[in-house]
């Protein structure tokens, strides 16, 4: 079973490499999107991911959820975990840590 958290620069690599069928789901609210956000995420509220989640995501996907310091991605996470989304998994720190580790053009709130 994949960890439940997974490293900024592990997620920067998976996204450089082009693999396919990786998600990544930023559970952040609008303003904080556009505020800040990694190229390339889908955007689902974290208040609406057991409304949309079944319809808009494969279970079978590997999907990483992001927010801003990482502490509601892990609990999507963990929920989506529970919800039969065996690949879930959080970044761990957020876009706040990938500002910092990975690229600092996204900009820091």
């Amino acid at each position: 079973m994949l960890e439940l958290e997974i490293a900024p620069r592990t997620v920067a690599d998976r996204l450089k490499s082009g693999e396919t069928g990786l998600i990544l789901l930023d559970v952040r609210e609008p303003w904080e999107v556009a505020t800040a956000q990694i190229a390339g995420s889908k955007l689902m509220p974290m208040g609406e991911i057991p409304s949309r989640a079944f319809q808009e995501l494969d279970p079978e996907a590997n999907i990483i959820t992001v927010c801003h310091s990482g502490v509601r991605s892990l609990n999507v996470a963990a929920w989506m975990r529970n919800q039969g989304f065996e690949k879930a998994q959080s970044m761990s720190g957020g876009i706040d840590s990938w500002s910092r580790e990975i690229d600092p053009a996204v900009p820091r709130y």
